[in-house]
C-alpha cells in the first residue's frame, strides 16, 4: 500500500513538473520568435537537447544517478527516431495550416490508442475511450481555425503522426523492458536526437523561413532568451521521459492536451492574444475529457491494484509449506471421525 502511494505521489510531481515547465518554455519561445524573431525552432530544438545531454553527463560525474548501458542499436535507433519526428513536426506546422497542425496533434492519441492495440495486445476501456473522445472533442473546438488540405503537407503530417507515436511508446517500452529510468534512457539517447538535429536543422529552418541561422543577427537580449529557453528544456525533456515512463503514452498526450489549454488561457491573460466563446468552450469540454480520463484511470488503477495484491496473497499462501501443515491439520481436525474407526485400528494394533 505504501508502495503504491508513493508511486501515485511520483506520478503526480512528474505531472506537475511536466506541466509547469512545459507552459514555461512555450511562453519564453513565443517571446522568442515573436517579440524577437529568432523563428528557428528545429535549431533550437537541437540546442536544447544538447544543453540537456551536457546537464545530465554533470549529474552523472556527480552521482546523481547511476549509469547503466542498453543495447546500443535500440538507443541509436530510438535516438534517431526522436530527432526525426521532431523534425517532421515542425515540417508538417510549415507545410500546413495552424488548424491541420492542430488535427495532426489530434490525431496522435488515436493513433498510439490503435497501436498498442493492435501491437502491444493493450485494451482501452469503453469509459477510456469516451473520455479521450470528449477531450479531443474540446481541444478541436478551442484551437483548430482553418483545414486547408495540401498533398505534401498530409503526407508530412501522417508521417510526423506515426513517428511520434511509435517514440513515445517505445519512450514506456524501453523503460521497462530494460529496467532503467527516464533519466538513463533520456542521458543516452538524447545525444543522438541532438547530433541528428544539429545537421538537419539548419537547412529545415531555411527550407521553411527562408533565411539562415547562422546570419541571425544575435543581441544580447536574445542571447539571453535562448540560454533561458535551453535551461528549461532541461525539465521538460526529463519530464517528458519521466511521465511517459511512469504512466503511458496516452496519458502523456492528453497532458500535452491540458498543456494547450494552459497556454491558450496564459496568452489571454498574460499576452493579450485573441480569445473568443468558442475558446472558451472548447478549454472546457477538454477539461470534462480529462477530469473523466483522470476519473477512469484511477479506478482502473486501483482495481488492478487489488487485483495484484490479492493474487500476491493466494500465492504466497500456496507457496508457504508450513501455512499448508497448518491448514491441513485445521481441516484434518475439523473432519468428523467414528468410533468405530478407532476401534477398527485398535483391534489391528492389537492382532
Amino acid at each position: 500500500m505504501g508502495e503504491n502511494k508513493g508511486f501515485q505521489l511520483g506520478t503526480i510531481g512528474a505531472l506537475s513538473l511536466s506541466v509547469v515547465s512545459s507552459v514555461s518554455i512555450v511562453i519564453c519561445n513565443k517571446a522568442l520568435m515573436s517579440s524577437l524573431h529568432f523563428i528557428f525552432a528545429t535549431t533550437l530544438t537541437s540546442w536544447h537537447l544538447l544543453v540537456t545531454f551536457c546537464s545530465l553527463h554533470v549529474a552523472l560525474s556527480m552521482k546523481f544517478f547511476e549509469h547503466k548501458p542498453i543495447d546500443l542499436k535500440t538507443v541509436i535507433g530510438f535516438g534517431i527516431l526522436n530527432g526525426i519526428s521532431i523534425g517532421l513536426l515542425n515540417l508538417s506546422l510549415g507545410f500546413n495550416s495552424v488548424g491541420f497542425y492542430q488535427m495532426t496533434k489530434l490525431a496522435i492519441i488515436p493513433c498510439t490508442v490503435l497501436l498498442e492495440t493492435l501491437f502491444l495486445s493493450k485494451t482501452f476501456s469503453r469509459s477510456i475511450k469516451l473520455s479521450l473522445s470528449v477531450l479531443l472533442l474540446g481541444v478541436g473546438i478551442a484551437t483548430i481555425t482553418d483545414l486547408q488540405l495540401n498533398m505534401l503537407g498530409s503526407f508530412l503530417s501522417f508521417l510526423a503522426v506515426v513517428t511520434t507515436c511509435v517514440a513515445q511508446i517505445m519512450t514506456n517500452t524501453i523503460q521497462k523492458k530494460y529496467k532503467i529510468s527516464s533519466t538513463q534512457l533520456l542521458y543516452q539517447s538524447c545525444i543522438y536526437q541532438a547530433l541528428i538535429l544539429l545537421i538537419t536543422g539548419p537547412f529545415l529552418d531555411q527550407l521553411l523561413t527562408q533565411q539562415n541561422v547562422f546570419a541571425f543577427e544575435y543581441t544580447p537580449r536574445v542571447v539571453v532568451f535562448i540560454v533561458l529557453s535551453c535551461l528549461i528544456s532541461i525539465s521538460v525533456n526529463f519530464s517528458t521521459f519521466l511521465v511517459i515512463g511512469k504512466t503511458s503514452p496516452v496519458t502523456y498526450q492528453v497532458l500535452g492536451h491540458l498543456k494547450t489549454c494552459l497556454v491558450l488561457a496564459f496568452g489571454y491573460v498574460l499576452l493579450r492574444d485573441p480569445f473568443n466563446w468558442r475558446n472558451i468552450f472548447g478549454i472546457l469540454v477538454a477539461l470534462v475529457g480529462m477530469i473523466l480520463y483522470s476519473y477512469y484511470c484511477t479506478q482502473e488503477s486501483q482495481a488492478k491494484t487489488e487485483e495484484t495484491s490479492l493474487q500476491n496473497k493466494l500465492n504466497e499462501a500456496e507457496s508457504d509449506p508450513l501455512l499448508h501443515v497448518e491448514n491441513g491439520a485445521t481441516k484434518l481436525n475439523d473432519l468428523p471421525i467414528s468410533k468405530g474407526t478407532f476401534w477398527e485400528a485398535d483391534k489391528d494394533l492389537r492382532a
